[in-house]
């Protein structure tokens, strides 16, 4: 063999092996989210890994952080609007602050049931109040859930009478501590890694929480008594860093939204089957007197409430708030 076609082969075989290793090579995806491992969100994420993994053939490797292991929800997005940090499901009300849309959701009694907040929030109005993070620095792609939030405290809640003066513990959110204010108590936002603690020594007497996180965070250990109200939805926004979304082929974006639907899908219904353990594991920790609140109690917190709708419809874009009010209402 001549030394020109040697040196060719050779570089040729260097070429081959350096595209090979390049291919190897998978893009990290970090995924955030604030629940245990024993979670349906982390089940959720655990499906999207899989999905993404396999429909990629390898070129992206999702790694999972659950608990707020890459720090807060609102740490989190801050990271992501640089590329920090790829995809996470951050609850609506602490992305509130990067778009004002999202407080439509944790209005108080604002959906029915389950069936309900899906239909809406799968269908145009969701997609409306979801684009509103893109200017913000997110890619949004569905709406995970915890599931509607229950009330628990340190002493009986029949009223709201019953939580007047009371200081509750709420997320950082405008329309969440306006709730609590209608009905005379003290919202103290606080980090919802130091519920617990705030609970344990008495800063806070009273939050509000899915069974999810009431269960698995054992904020039952420190609260007397809890109250299944319904009276609030909690939706978490799933998003990626637009930063690195753009930088992604157009087949590989669709691959990504499509795959964060599916696992979604999934991921609501193992937060519905879930539920019955959480309430068996807290009634048999003993300690908790649980209690549904009846339809009449109910509406007496709903109306107590009514100054919440008064505040905030103005401050959501286009009558919002009355337009989502006419598509729930026609369902």
């Amino acid at each position: 063999m001549n030394k020109p076609l040697k040196t060719l082969i050779s570089a040729m075989t260097l070429a081959i092996s350096a595209t090979a290793l390049q291919a190897q090579a998978a893009s990290v995806i970090k995924l955030h989210h604030d629940m245990t491992e024993d979670s349906a969100q982390h089940e959720g994420a655990e499906r999207l890994k899989q999905l993404i993994e396999e429909r990629s053939n390898g070129e992206y490797e999702v790694n999972i952080y659950p608990n707020n292991a890459l720090g807060d929800d609102v740490q989190v997005a801050q990271q992501m609007q640089f590329g920090a940090v790829e995809a996470a499901p951050i609850p609506t009300a602490k992305l509130s602050g990067f778009n004002k849309n999202l407080q439509l959701i944790d209005m108080p009694f604002l959906f029915p049931s389950r069936e309900a907040a899906y239909e809406l929030l799968d269908g145009p109005i969701g997609d409306e109040v979801l684009s509103g993070l893109r200017k913000a620095g997110f890619e949004p792609a569905m709406f995970w859930e915890s599931g509607f939030k229950q009330l628990t405290c340190n002493h009986a809640v029949n009223s709201p009478a019953d939580l007047d003066g009371r200081k509750v513990r709420v997320m950082e959110s405008p329309l969440l501590i306006s709730q609590y204010k209608a009905l005379g108590s003290n919202p103290v936002p606080i980090a919802f890694s130091e519920t617990y603690t705030a609970l344990q020594q008495g800063v806070v007497e009273c939050q509000e929480n899915p069974l999810v996180s009431i269960s698995q965070m054992k904020f039952y250990e420190v609260q007397d008594d809890l109250m299944l109200s319904n009276h609030g939805y909690l939706a978490t926004a799933f998003i990626f860093s637009k930063t690195w979304f753009d930088q992604q082929s157009p087949e590989n974006q669709q691959m990504l939204k499509a795959a964060v639907r599916e696992a979604g899908e999934y991921q609501r219904e193992r937060s519905i089957a879930r539920e019955q353990a959480y309430l068996d594991g807290i009634e048999a920790a003993g300690g908790t007197e649980i209690v549904s609140l009846s339809p009449e109690q109910l509406q007496k917190f709903s109306q107590a409430m009514t100054p919440v709708y008064d505040e905030f419809a103005g401050k959501l874009d286009d009558n919002l708030l009355e337009r989502t009010q006419q598509a729930l209402a026609a369902q």
